[in-house]
Protein backbone atom coordinates (compact mmCIF):
# COMPACT_ATOMS: atom_id res chain seq x y z
CA UNK A 1 0.00 0.00 0.00
CA UNK A 2 2.82 2.37 0.95
CA UNK A 3 4.73 1.54 -2.24
CA UNK A 4 1.63 2.31 -4.34
CA UNK A 5 1.34 5.76 -2.79
CA UNK A 6 5.02 6.45 -3.48
CA UNK A 7 4.60 5.44 -7.10
CA UNK A 8 1.55 7.70 -7.48
CA UNK A 9 3.33 10.68 -5.89
CA UNK A 10 6.40 10.10 -8.05
CA UNK A 11 4.25 9.99 -11.20
CA UNK A 12 2.39 13.19 -10.26
CA UNK A 13 5.70 14.93 -9.54
CA UNK A 14 7.15 14.07 -12.95
CA UNK A 15 3.90 15.10 -14.62
CA UNK A 16 3.97 18.46 -12.85
CA UNK A 17 7.58 19.19 -13.86
CA UNK A 18 6.86 18.06 -17.44
CA UNK A 19 3.96 20.51 -17.61
CA UNK A 20 6.16 23.37 -16.36
CA UNK A 21 8.81 22.48 -18.97
CA UNK A 22 6.28 22.55 -21.82
CA UNK A 23 4.84 25.91 -20.67
CA UNK A 24 8.34 27.35 -20.39
CA UNK A 25 9.27 26.26 -23.92
CA UNK A 26 6.01 27.62 -25.28
CA UNK A 27 6.67 31.04 -23.72
CA UNK A 28 10.22 31.08 -25.02
CA UNK A 29 9.10 30.32 -28.58
CA UNK A 30 6.45 33.04 -28.45
CA UNK A 31 8.91 35.61 -27.09
CA UNK A 32 11.47 34.87 -29.80
CA UNK A 33 8.91 34.91 -32.64
CA UNK A 34 7.32 38.33 -32.22
CA UNK A 35 10.42 40.50 -32.83
CA UNK A 36 11.31 38.51 -35.97
CA UNK A 37 7.84 39.15 -37.36
CA UNK A 38 8.17 42.92 -36.73
CA UNK A 39 11.62 43.33 -38.30
CA UNK A 40 10.67 41.54 -41.51
CA UNK A 41 7.60 43.72 -42.22
CA UNK A 42 7.63 44.72 -45.93
CA UNK A 43 8.32 48.35 -46.90
CA UNK A 44 6.20 50.66 -49.04
CA UNK A 45 7.00 51.46 -52.66
CA UNK A 46 5.80 54.85 -53.91
CA UNK A 47 5.88 55.55 -57.63
CA UNK A 48 6.06 59.29 -58.34
CA UNK A 49 5.50 60.71 -61.82
CA UNK A 50 7.46 63.94 -62.08
CA UNK A 51 7.84 66.67 -64.69
CA UNK A 52 11.33 66.67 -66.23
CA UNK A 53 12.18 70.17 -64.95
CA UNK A 54 12.09 68.81 -61.37
CA UNK A 55 14.64 66.03 -61.94
CA UNK A 56 17.67 67.57 -60.18
CA UNK A 57 15.65 68.78 -57.20
CA UNK A 58 13.79 65.51 -56.70
CA UNK A 59 16.93 63.40 -56.99
CA UNK A 60 18.47 65.51 -54.24
CA UNK A 61 15.38 65.12 -52.08
CA UNK A 62 15.25 61.31 -52.38
CA UNK A 63 18.03 60.50 -49.86
CA UNK A 64 16.62 63.12 -47.48
CA UNK A 65 13.29 61.34 -47.50
CA UNK A 66 14.95 57.94 -47.08
CA UNK A 67 16.38 59.18 -43.80
CA UNK A 68 12.96 60.51 -42.80
CA UNK A 69 11.06 57.33 -43.80
CA UNK A 70 13.47 54.42 -44.12
CA UNK A 71 10.72 51.92 -44.96
CA UNK A 72 9.52 53.89 -48.02
CA UNK A 73 11.17 53.21 -51.38
CA UNK A 74 10.71 56.08 -53.84
CA UNK A 75 10.49 55.14 -57.52
CA UNK A 76 10.71 58.13 -59.86
CA UNK A 77 9.27 58.39 -63.36
CA UNK A 78 10.45 61.52 -65.22
CA UNK A 79 8.93 62.80 -68.47
CA UNK A 80 7.11 65.80 -69.89
CA UNK A 81 3.91 66.72 -68.08
CA UNK A 82 1.79 65.85 -71.10
CA UNK A 83 3.36 62.42 -71.46
CA UNK A 84 2.81 61.71 -67.78
CA UNK A 85 -0.80 62.85 -68.07
CA UNK A 86 -1.38 60.35 -70.88
CA UNK A 87 0.24 57.52 -68.90
CA UNK A 88 -2.01 58.24 -65.92
CA UNK A 89 -5.12 58.40 -68.12
CA UNK A 90 -4.16 55.01 -69.54
CA UNK A 91 -4.09 53.49 -66.05
CA UNK A 92 -0.37 53.47 -65.21
CA UNK A 93 0.11 52.42 -61.55
CA UNK A 94 1.41 55.69 -60.12
CA UNK A 95 0.83 57.03 -56.62
CA UNK A 96 1.66 60.74 -57.04
CA UNK A 97 1.77 63.20 -59.94
CA UNK A 98 4.03 66.28 -59.75
CA UNK A 99 3.28 68.36 -62.83
CA UNK A 100 5.18 71.16 -64.56
CA UNK A 101 1.96 73.08 -65.12
CA UNK A 102 -1.67 73.23 -64.03
CA UNK A 103 -3.23 72.32 -67.38
CA UNK A 104 -2.27 68.64 -67.16
CA UNK A 105 -3.34 68.36 -63.52
CA UNK A 106 -6.64 70.07 -64.26
CA UNK A 107 -7.37 67.58 -67.03
CA UNK A 108 -6.81 64.66 -64.64
CA UNK A 109 -8.99 66.25 -61.98
CA UNK A 110 -11.81 66.75 -64.47
CA UNK A 111 -11.65 63.03 -65.23
CA UNK A 112 -11.81 62.11 -61.55
CA UNK A 113 -8.30 60.66 -61.45
CA UNK A 114 -7.11 62.57 -58.36
CA UNK A 115 -7.95 61.92 -54.72
CA UNK A 116 -10.04 64.83 -53.48
CA UNK A 117 -8.30 67.26 -51.18
CA UNK A 118 -4.73 66.21 -52.08
CA UNK A 119 -4.04 68.63 -54.93
CA UNK A 120 -1.92 71.66 -54.07
CA UNK A 121 0.20 74.18 -55.97
CA UNK A 122 3.64 73.59 -54.47
CA UNK A 123 6.06 75.65 -56.60
CA UNK A 124 6.24 78.21 -59.37
CA UNK A 125 8.61 78.58 -62.27
CA UNK A 126 9.79 80.97 -65.01
CA UNK A 127 10.53 80.50 -68.69
CA UNK A 128 13.76 81.99 -70.00
CA UNK A 129 15.60 82.56 -73.25
CA UNK A 130 19.04 80.95 -73.48
CA UNK A 131 21.70 80.92 -76.19
CA UNK A 132 24.89 78.94 -76.74
CA UNK A 133 27.95 80.47 -75.13
CA UNK A 134 29.56 81.50 -78.41
CA UNK A 135 26.50 83.32 -79.80
CA UNK A 136 26.37 87.11 -79.51
CA UNK A 137 23.92 89.79 -80.58
CA UNK A 138 20.83 88.14 -79.02
CA UNK A 139 19.51 90.38 -76.25
CA UNK A 140 15.81 89.56 -75.96
CA UNK A 141 12.92 87.56 -77.35
CA UNK A 142 12.37 89.78 -80.37
CA UNK A 143 15.90 89.03 -81.60
CA UNK A 144 14.78 85.45 -82.28
CA UNK A 145 13.23 86.75 -85.50
CA UNK A 146 16.71 87.85 -86.62
CA UNK A 147 18.11 86.01 -89.65
CA UNK A 148 21.29 85.24 -87.70
CA UNK A 149 19.30 82.83 -85.54
CA UNK A 150 18.83 79.67 -87.60
CA UNK A 151 17.50 77.09 -85.12
CA UNK A 152 15.62 77.49 -81.82
CA UNK A 153 14.97 74.69 -79.33
CA UNK A 154 11.37 74.66 -78.05
CA UNK A 155 9.32 72.25 -76.00
CA UNK A 156 6.65 70.42 -77.96
CA UNK A 157 3.52 72.52 -77.20
CA UNK A 158 1.11 69.57 -77.33
CA UNK A 159 2.92 67.53 -74.70
CA UNK A 160 5.18 69.82 -72.62
CA UNK A 161 4.32 72.55 -70.15
CA UNK A 162 7.31 74.64 -71.24
CA UNK A 163 6.12 74.47 -74.85
CA UNK A 164 2.64 75.67 -73.94
CA UNK A 165 3.91 78.66 -71.95
CA UNK A 166 6.45 79.45 -74.68
CA UNK A 167 3.77 79.71 -77.36
CA UNK A 168 1.76 82.07 -75.17
CA UNK A 169 4.78 84.34 -74.73
CA UNK A 170 5.77 84.27 -78.40
CA UNK A 171 2.21 85.17 -79.35
CA UNK A 172 2.32 88.07 -76.89
CA UNK A 173 5.50 89.33 -78.58
CA UNK A 174 3.93 88.79 -82.06
CA UNK A 175 6.79 86.56 -83.27
CA UNK A 176 5.22 83.10 -82.96
CA UNK A 177 5.14 82.36 -86.71
CA UNK A 178 8.74 83.50 -87.27
CA UNK A 179 10.03 81.39 -84.40
CA UNK A 180 8.01 78.30 -85.31
CA UNK A 181 9.70 78.32 -88.74
CA UNK A 182 13.05 77.84 -86.95
CA UNK A 183 11.85 75.51 -84.21
CA UNK A 184 13.52 72.24 -83.25
CA UNK A 185 10.98 70.62 -80.97
CA UNK A 186 12.05 68.69 -77.88
CA UNK A 187 10.18 65.94 -76.03
CA UNK A 188 10.81 67.70 -72.70
CA UNK A 189 12.58 70.75 -71.29
CA UNK A 190 15.78 68.83 -70.51
CA UNK A 191 16.15 67.85 -74.15
CA UNK A 192 15.61 71.46 -75.22
CA UNK A 193 18.50 72.46 -72.95
CA UNK A 194 20.74 69.76 -74.44
CA UNK A 195 20.04 71.03 -77.95
CA UNK A 196 21.44 74.45 -77.02
CA UNK A 197 24.33 73.05 -74.97
CA UNK A 198 25.49 70.87 -77.85
CA UNK A 199 25.25 73.69 -80.40
CA UNK A 200 22.57 71.90 -82.40
CA UNK A 201 20.46 75.04 -81.98
CA UNK A 202 21.48 78.68 -81.58
CA UNK A 203 18.95 79.44 -78.87
CA UNK A 204 16.24 77.85 -76.80
CA UNK A 205 13.42 78.57 -74.39
CA UNK A 206 13.50 76.55 -71.18
CA UNK A 207 12.54 76.82 -67.54
CA UNK A 208 14.78 78.79 -65.19
CA UNK A 209 16.17 75.74 -63.28
CA UNK A 210 17.51 74.24 -66.53
CA UNK A 211 19.36 77.44 -67.42
CA UNK A 212 20.66 77.76 -63.87
CA UNK A 213 22.05 74.22 -63.90
CA UNK A 214 24.16 74.62 -67.06
CA UNK A 215 27.53 76.28 -67.59
CA UNK A 216 27.29 75.71 -71.34
CA UNK A 217 24.61 78.33 -72.05
CA UNK A 218 23.97 82.02 -71.41
CA UNK A 219 20.69 83.25 -69.97
CA UNK A 220 19.54 86.20 -72.06
CA UNK A 221 16.07 87.02 -70.82
CA UNK A 222 13.66 86.06 -68.08
CA UNK A 223 10.30 86.26 -69.77
CA UNK A 224 7.79 88.66 -68.16
CA UNK A 225 5.09 86.83 -66.22
CA UNK A 226 2.50 89.05 -67.90
CA UNK A 227 3.22 87.35 -71.25
CA UNK A 228 1.91 83.94 -70.21
CA UNK A 229 -0.29 82.13 -67.70
CA UNK A 230 1.14 81.69 -64.19
CA UNK A 231 3.59 78.77 -64.15
CA UNK A 232 2.47 76.83 -61.08
CA UNK A 233 3.65 73.30 -60.31
CA UNK A 234 0.86 71.27 -58.69
CA UNK A 235 1.12 67.91 -56.97
CA UNK A 236 -1.58 65.39 -56.03
CA UNK A 237 -2.24 61.79 -54.96
CA UNK A 238 -3.72 59.71 -57.76
CA UNK A 239 -6.99 57.83 -57.46
CA UNK A 240 -5.50 54.42 -58.23
CA UNK A 241 -2.77 54.70 -55.58
CA UNK A 242 -2.53 51.69 -53.28
CA UNK A 243 -0.48 53.67 -50.75
CA UNK A 244 -2.60 56.75 -50.13
CA UNK A 245 -1.41 57.53 -46.62
CA UNK A 246 2.26 57.13 -47.57
CA UNK A 247 1.69 59.32 -50.63
CA UNK A 248 0.10 62.05 -48.50
CA UNK A 249 3.05 61.93 -46.09
CA UNK A 250 5.48 62.30 -49.00
CA UNK A 251 3.67 65.37 -50.32
CA UNK A 252 3.70 66.82 -46.82
CA UNK A 253 7.48 66.31 -46.66
CA UNK A 254 7.91 68.32 -49.86
CA UNK A 255 6.61 71.34 -47.93
CA UNK A 256 9.20 70.87 -45.17
CA UNK A 257 12.08 73.27 -44.64
CA UNK A 258 14.52 70.64 -45.92
CA UNK A 259 12.70 70.20 -49.21
CA UNK A 260 12.06 73.93 -49.64
CA UNK A 261 15.79 74.62 -49.34
CA UNK A 262 16.50 72.14 -52.15
CA UNK A 263 13.82 73.61 -54.43
CA UNK A 264 15.09 77.14 -53.93
CA UNK A 265 18.69 76.08 -54.54
CA UNK A 266 17.65 74.53 -57.85
CA UNK A 267 15.90 77.71 -59.00
CA UNK A 268 12.25 77.20 -58.04
CA UNK A 269 10.14 79.47 -55.89
CA UNK A 270 7.39 78.47 -53.50
CA UNK A 271 3.88 79.01 -54.77
CA UNK A 272 2.48 82.25 -53.38
CA UNK A 273 5.87 83.87 -52.87
CA UNK A 274 7.38 86.67 -54.94
CA UNK A 275 10.10 86.04 -57.48
CA UNK A 276 11.58 89.38 -56.44
CA UNK A 277 12.98 90.22 -53.03
CA UNK A 278 13.38 93.65 -51.44
CA UNK A 279 16.83 94.07 -53.01
CA UNK A 280 15.59 93.61 -56.58
CA UNK A 281 17.03 90.11 -56.79
CA UNK A 282 15.34 87.42 -58.82
CA UNK A 283 15.62 83.93 -57.34
CA UNK A 284 18.67 84.97 -55.36
CA UNK A 285 20.50 86.84 -58.13
CA UNK A 286 21.00 90.60 -58.50
CA UNK A 287 18.93 92.07 -61.28
CA UNK A 288 17.59 95.42 -62.41
CA UNK A 289 13.79 95.20 -62.78
CA UNK A 290 13.84 97.85 -65.51
CA UNK A 291 15.59 95.46 -67.90
CA UNK A 292 14.96 91.78 -68.52
CA UNK A 293 18.39 91.02 -69.96
CA UNK A 294 20.95 89.20 -67.81
CA UNK A 295 24.54 88.15 -68.33
CA UNK A 296 24.07 84.78 -66.67
CA UNK A 297 27.79 84.09 -66.47
CA UNK A 298 28.06 86.95 -63.96
CA UNK A 299 25.03 85.89 -61.91
CA UNK A 300 25.45 82.14 -61.76
CA UNK A 301 27.33 82.15 -58.44
CA UNK A 302 28.10 78.72 -57.02
CA UNK A 303 25.38 76.91 -58.92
Amino acid sequence: MLNSKKRILTFLGWAFFSLLFVIGCSNQITTNYLPISDTTAPGVKLTISIAATLKDAMEEIKPLYSKHKSNVDLIYNFASSGTLQQQIEQGAPFDVFFSGGTQQMEALQQKGLLIDGTRKNLLKNQIVLIVSNNLTGINDFKDLANKRVKKIALGEPRSTAVGQFTEQALSKFSILDQVKAKAVYAKDVRQALRYVESGNTDAGIVFFPEAKSSHLVKLVQIVPETSHSPILLPIAVLKNSKNVNAAKEFIQFLSSDQAKAVFKKQGFELAGSSLWDDNNRVLGFWKDKSSLSIDFQETRGSS
